[in-house]
């Protein structure tokens, strides 16, 4: 057997931190300020931002898990649950898109007052915290899925609030009051397309499907054309977390000569080539085992 253990540095604990901060702050600002003004769509507007506030509490609860010790019950550690995260982020997403969807085609029939003035920098001050937390999670959303739920969670906040601001500079112009909830629907509209891709991959990677981004064919190919080897079976590849990957097969290679020096050549291959960092490989001899039924 060869392990290739990925360390994990908390790198993102105080882009966690600040996001939560700020996050938190802000709603309570909505809250005040849609209370005074009297303004429902403020205080819906809290609401959300108080799913997103939700939704990095579990981005932040996996990444610390994620990192937490294997014992004997949880040999692979809690990994899992940056998937798991990565998942609910997604479902939440798709339910604040739902309500946004609901409120602005029932508010584009009946279009009420705008208070434009309170909406435009109560907005503006939402596109920059929610911005600058998008900014936090930005380089880490290509390497990991529960990031990326991070990321879009508050990237799809701060494009919410931009639309607003926009919106509400033409309302003062127009007097379109039906602007408004036909912008929230338009975001909306984008909101849900891209996270229909996290949710997909974060369904797949919760079923043990192989990671994006690694080919089983070529794994399946490199591994048959190592010296020696007769022929390949039972491989299986999957997420451990939205960072780590595992693969185990069977190999046919009936000549035990040089085992050792080639399963950690093949380990250190498909961590560097393929990224699959836990690696267990299983030798197979006799003549019967070349003729399995699975073989390659």
């Amino acid at each position: 057997m060869g392990h290739e253990h990925r360390p994990s540095a908390g790198r993102y604990d105080w882009p966690f931190r600040i996001g939560i901060a700020l996050n938190v702050g802000f709603v309570v600002v909505e809250v005040v300020f849609g209370l005074l003004a009297d303004s429902l769509a403020l205080l819906a507007d809290a609401g959300h931002n108080l799913s997103d506030v939700l939704g990095l509490f579990l981005a932040a609860g996996a990444y610390y898990l994620v990192r937490r010790r294997p014992t004997e019950r949880h040999t692979y550690g809690w990994r899992a649950s940056s998937i798991l995260a990565a998942l609910a982020n997604a479902l939440l997403l798709l339910v604040a898109v739902g309500a946004i969807g609901w409120e602005s085609i029932r508010r584009i029939g009946e279009p009420g007052a705008v208070s434009s003035s309170t909406m435009i920098w109560v907005a503006a001050v939402g596109t920059v915290v929610n911005g600058a937390t998008a900014a936090l999670f930005m380089r880490g959303r290509e390497e990991d899925l529960n990031i990326q739920g991070a990321f879009l969670h508050m990237a799809a906040d701060a494009g919410v609030s931009l639309g607003v601001v926009v919106a509400g500079f033409v309302i003062q112009a127009t007097g379109w009051t039906w602007l408004d909830p036909a912008v929230s629907l338009a975001i909306a509209g984008v909101i849900l397309i891209t996270t229909w891709s996290l949710l997909r991959e974060s369904l797949h990677l919760a079923m043990g499907g192989v990671p994006s981004g690694i080919d089983v064919q070529a794994v399946r190919s490199y591994l048959r054309e190592l010296p020696g080897v007769e022929a390949v079976h039972d491989l299986h590849i999957w997420a451990m977390s939205t960072t780590e990957s595992a693969l185990t097969t069977h190999l046919v290679k009936p000549d035990p000569e040089g085992d050792d020096r080639l399963l950690a050549e093949a380990s250190e291959v498909l961590h560097e080539r393929f990224d699959i960092d836990h690696t267990t490989i299983q030798w197979e001899r006799g003549e019967d085992a070349a003729c399995r039924p699975s073989c390659d």
